[in-house]
Parts: structure tokens; C-alpha cells; sequence
């Protein structure tokens, strides 16, 4: 027996098949607790067990139906919609669609090709939470990064001072300083006229600490020196929309930062963060989000070359006749292959057999975005087996030397030399 659930905001279609594909049940749910018992009712009725419950098809993955029927113990199989739409078509020709056939489709999906597909992990509640936090923060990041970039080109419109003020600091106008002068100063008029007494105050009020007086007599002699400038009445029009974007930008870095705590307060509770963080360039943030996608469930992944090509991180061959092309992946895990590419780049600094994997595929020809994702493709396989084996990074066995490898390749082709058998 098969189910199959079309869902939608307010009710879900429910459809029943057996081994011959007979339709046997099926009925419109409310979205609800009361809904939710009459499909544990249909199911029941149908024969469903605690040890031998009904696998169910669904067109999405996330969603308090999705949890509940997670939590039942029952393999759920979250089916793309793009492929519903295909398996569509070998059911009716007419190109009709309703939410009771499309209930009926998935559950002949997972009859016939069931094989084909791949169930929810069975993560634990605790990496369930690391991933609800982690991709949160992951979209604060993104949306201060959005917010800041809007800023930046109001700023170039009408305030080239304070882009010059903060243009070779780290972070430039999304640091704390800047906002706050920005706030009490949105104007190059209103700038111009801070005295350095009120530029301490402010530069106190940002979190500032050391260096302050050097700091002030620096943003004095920048927001005073000469710069072209609007009428008045445009310039007050442009500082009002700055304030109302250094507003936005205030909130999505506060986000970040309270997200980011909060991720990083469940990962380290989590029995694998010792060994994920164990990894060079692997911090606890970085951690969070790469368990956010790969999961606690060891069973997800049999090997390496799943979790790789899960993360885009392993090329891709197609052949045809005397055609041969080799690619990068596009159809990927894009939030695990954007922590990747933070995990490589911060490796470089923290592993020598990291940087000289790096610089070996430099000298070959890569560009540096292809390194990276070498890089990256090599320690995912790292953090596979040590994931697998429960044991933590060792870099010498991750990057032997080269004398080590040689001797080892000789080793396994002739056996040990006499002295290294002694």
C-alpha cells in the first residue's frame, strides 16, 4: 500500500493505491489536528502498522504535516514537483490537472519507482534544530548583505565622505561606527559640522574601545575635506532615505548576530561537533551549516561520491559517441556548496596540505574558483570518513607528505622494504 498527499495551505487530497495500483481510498483533509487523525484513520483503515506503516509521497519536505507523519516513523518522500508534472503524463494524456489526481499520481510514483526516490533523513531533533537556525542565519547573512548594498549605492548618490571615511576599513559602512554616524549624521552637511567631542561620544556609543582619539581625528579631517554636493533640499531628500536604509541594515545585522549565536549554542550540544570542527577551516558557525545539510542520519550518505555530488563539489562526465565533457555540477545542495566555498578558503590558512592541494591545482591550469572547489570536493571526503570511523582530523593523514605517499603507493605495489619491515 501506497499514499500519496497533494497538499495545499488549507486542506491536503489524500490517495490510496494497493500493489496493482487500485485505488483504494481516497479523501479531502483539513489542515489540522482534526485533519491529521482522519489520515491516520484512512491509514489505519488501509492496514497501516507501527511495523509495517504506509510509505507516503509528498510534493514538499518541510510543514507540521510533514513532521507529524515524520515523527509516526513512516518514510515520507519528498517528490519535486517538475518530476510530478512528468509522471503526470503517464496517467492522462488530456493534460488535466486536479489535486485528487495529482494525490493519485504520487502515490503511483512511489508504487512503480519508489526505488528511484530517496525518503527524509531520519535526523535527530537536535540537527532538525541546527537546521531550522543555521539556514536562518545563512538568509539574515544574505539580506544584510542585500541591505548593506542598497546603501552603499544611495551613499555614492550624495555622500562620498563617508564611503571615504570607512573605504579601507574591514567591513566598510556595515561596522557599527559607521551606522552610527550615518544615524546622527545621514547628510555631508550635517557631517561636516560634528565636532570631535561629539565624534568620541559616537564612536563610544558604537562599541568602540581603543585607539578612539586617533580614530576621531581621522573621521574629522575626512568629513570635513571638500566634496561635490546637492542642493540642499536633494541632499535632505537622500538623507532620509539613507536613515531609512541604515535602519533596515541595523535589524539584518542584529539578526545575523542573534541567529548566529543561537546556531552555534545547539552545534556544539550536537556529538558531532567535535569531529566536524576538527577539520581546518571548519568553525563552529561554518560547522552548523554544513550539519544543517548533510544531517545526523549516516545512513543518507554510502559513501563519499554521494555526499560530493549531494554538494556539487564532483564534476560531472557525460559521453556520447566520441563526445566526452567534463563539468562542474549546477544541480546541487547551493547552501552547503556556499559553505563550502567559506570552508576552502578558510583551510588555506589553517592547513599546509590544504594550501599545497590548492597550489598544486593552480599550477595545473585552475582558475581559482575551480581550486576551491577541488579543495572542497577533497575535504568532503576528509569529513566523510571521519563522520563514518567517529574519529577526528589527523593532517597528516589527510595530506600525506609526498615522500610518505610514494612510500606507501611502493608498499602496496611490492611490500615494505626489509628495513621498513623491521
Amino acid at each position: 500500500m501506497t499514499c500519496g498527499i497533494d497538499w495545499a495551505e488549507t486542506h491536503h487530497d489524500v490517495a490510496l493505491v494497493d500493489a496493482d495500483g487500485a485505488l483504494v481510498a481516497k479523501r479531502r483533509i483539513s489542515d489540522d489536528l482534526v485533519g491529521f487523525e482522519m489520515l491516520l484513520e484512512l491509514l489505519a483503515g488501509a492496514g497501516d502498522s507501527a511495523d509495517d506503516p504506509v510509505p507516503v509521497a509528498i510534493e514538499t519536505g518541510r510543514g507540521l504535516l510533514v513532521a507529524c507523519l515524520r515523527a509516526t516513523g513512516r518514510k515520507v518522500y519528498a517528490i519535486n514537483p517538475k518530476a510530478v508534472d512528468r509522471y503526470r503524463d503517464r496517467h492522462s494524456v488530456a493534460r488535466k490537472k486536479s489535486d485528487a489526481g495529482d494525490a493519485l499520481v504520487l502515490a503511483h510514483i512511489l508504487r512503480t519507482d519508489r526505488a528511484s526516490h530517496r525518503p527524509l533523513p531520519a535526523d535527530s531533533e537536535l540537527a532538525q534544530a541546527i537546521a531550522v537556525l543555521a539556514r536562518a542565519q545563512q538568509d539574515a547573512v544574505w539580506e544584510r548583505t542585500c541591505a548593506h548594498n542598497k546603501l552603499r549605492s544611495v551613499l555614492r548618490e550624495y555622500y562620498p565622505a563617508i564611503l571615504a571615511a570607512f573605504a579601507t576599513k574591514h567591513g566598510g559602512i556595515m561596522r557599527p561606527e559607521a551606522r552610527v554616524i550615518l544615524a546622527a549624521a545621514p547628510t555631508p552637511s550635517t557631517a561636516a559640522k560634528l565636532t570631535k567631542t561629539q565624534l568620541r561620544a559616537l564612536l563610544v556609543r558604537a562599541g568602540r574601545q581603543r585607539g578612539i582619539q586617533a580614530e576621531v581625528d581621522r573621521l574629522h579631517a575626512v568629513l570635513r575635506g571638500k566634496y561635490l554636493q546637492h542642493p540642499p533640499l536633494v541632499e535632505q531628500a537622500f538623507g532620509a532615505q539613507a536613515l531609512a536604509l541604515v535602519r533596515q541594515l541595523d535589524v539584518a545585522c542584529a539578526n545575523a548576530e542573534e541567529l548566529a549565536a543561537a546556531a552555534v549554542a545547539h552545534f556544539d550540544k550536537h556529538p558531532d561537533a567535535e569531529i566536524i570542527t576538527s577539520l581546518p577551516g571548519l568553525g563552529s558557525l561554518t560547522g552548523a551549516r554544513v550539519l544543517a545539510e548533510i544531517g545526523d542520519d549516516r545512513s543518507r550518505f554510502a559513501d563519499a561520491r554521494s555526499l560530493k555530488a549531494y554538494a556539487g563539489s564532483a564534476p560531472v562526465t557525460r559521453a556520447s559517441g566520441k563526445s566526452l565533457t567534463v563539468m562542474h555540477r549546477r544541480v546541487k545542495n547551493q547552501r552547503l556548496a556556499a559553505a563550502g566555498y567559506v570552508w576552502a578558503f578558510a583551510s588555506l590558512t589553517a592547513s599546509p596540505g590544504a594550501r599545497a592541494h590548492y597550489d598544486r591545482r593552480r599550477t595545473a591550469g585552475d582558475r581559482h574558483i575551480a581550486a576551491q572547489r577541488n579543495l572542497f570536493n577533497r575535504l568532503l571526503g576528509c569529513l566523510h570518513h571521519c563522520l563514518d570511523k567517529r574519529q577526528t582530523y589527523q593532517e597528516n593523514l589527510a595530506f600525506p607528505s609526498p615522500a610518505a605517499s610514494s612510500r606507501a603507493s611502493r608498499n602496496r605495489r611490492w611490500g615494505p622494504s626489509p628495513s621498513e619491515a623491521a
